[in-house]
């Protein structure tokens, strides 16, 4: 690691530059003008350069100091924003789960209420997104990811496989005629992912080569596909896992056909340094038992 400058001068020379004004920056800081002012010149004196420019009792920043601020600002706001997540989380036993929408909408938070009545001391924090969370960044303490689990110097532990399964909305199977075998879902309007790909695949798996062009609309979002067959719009392939509510509920019906094993599975992914913390071990107990 390259030698840092005094903090505390960083943090005089934002405030300064902010304020363009060494008393506005003393305000906010607490101290007098002459402590930011020398602050700001014992910077200055570390770096071999001015950062600002005095003139008529105002101050400008120079060129090295516009170049130099937004990198000192950005890293001001990441430490600030760690240490929240740091003193959040340990103060308020605030658990931090990243995970996509779709696995947070269709299978954790209609479970949330057991795992309150499990842990209550814990509170979950979601946030959602499709890329592997920084954990050291973004203070996130477990993430649950969809693929083949293999995340380069964490610990990852699959919590289930994925089987596609054929589904509608009752409302559309009732206006169909039933289909008895997977072929007559050929004739079915259908809901696809974004690739239109899955429910060929689903077709080959069932022994059905010839299925012909895939008609009806896709959606980019696996939300979406979901919300589009609950709402009618067509037979979809949707996981069992995140299926199996709506089932319960009649929310959904199966069709007819054999569940398609993806290749990817659902996976808790954490660093081995938050491993033993009491709050992710609760979690990681709690989910594991959910997902058997």
């Amino acid at each position: 690691m390259r030698p840092l400058p005094p903090l505390n001068g960083l943090r005089a020379f934002e405030a300064a530059a902010r304020h363009l004004s060494m008393k506005g920056a003393a305000d906010e800081l607490c101290v007098t003008p002459g402590a930011v002012s020398q602050l700001v010149k014992a910077l200055e004196a570390h770096l071999g350069v001015a950062l600002f420019r005095r003139a008529n009792r105002m101050i400008y920043l120079t060129e090295a100091g516009q170049d130099y601020l937004p990198a000192i600002r950005n890293a001001l706001r990441q430490i600030g924003d760690a240490t929240y997540n740091v003193r959040g989380s340990a103060e308020t036993g605030i658990l931090t789960v990243s995970t996509t929408d779709y696995f947070a909408s269709g299978w954790l938070v209609p479970r949330l209420n057991s795992f309150q009545r499990t842990c209550p001391g814990i509170d979950l924090q979601l946030h959602t997104g499709h890329s592997l969370a920084d954990f050291t960044r973004d203070g996130v303490d477990v993430a649950i990811r969809h693929g083949l689990g293999r995340y380069a110097g964490l610990i990852s532990e699959r919590l289930f496989a994925v089987e596609m399964v054929a589904v509608a909305a009752p409302s559309l199977a009732q206006r169909l005629p039933t289909p008895t075998d997977p072929r007559d879902l050929l004739d079915w309007p259908q809901v696809h992912d974004a690739d239109r790909k899955d429910w060929n695949l689903w077709f080959r798996a069932q022994g059905i080569e010839e299925t012909g062009a895939p008609r009806g609309p896709a959606f980019g979002s696996a939300t979406l596909v979901l919300q589009a067959v609950l709402a009618g719009q067509g037979a979809g392939l949707i996981p069992d896992a995140i299926a199996k509510r709506d089932l319960e509920a009649g929310r959904l019906v199966q069709l007819v056909g054999k569940p398609w094993p993806a290749d990817f599975a659902y996976y808790l992914v954490y660093p081995e340094a938050k491993s033993r913390r009491p709050k992710v071990l609760a979690f990681r107990e709690w989910i594991m038992a959910n997902c058997s």
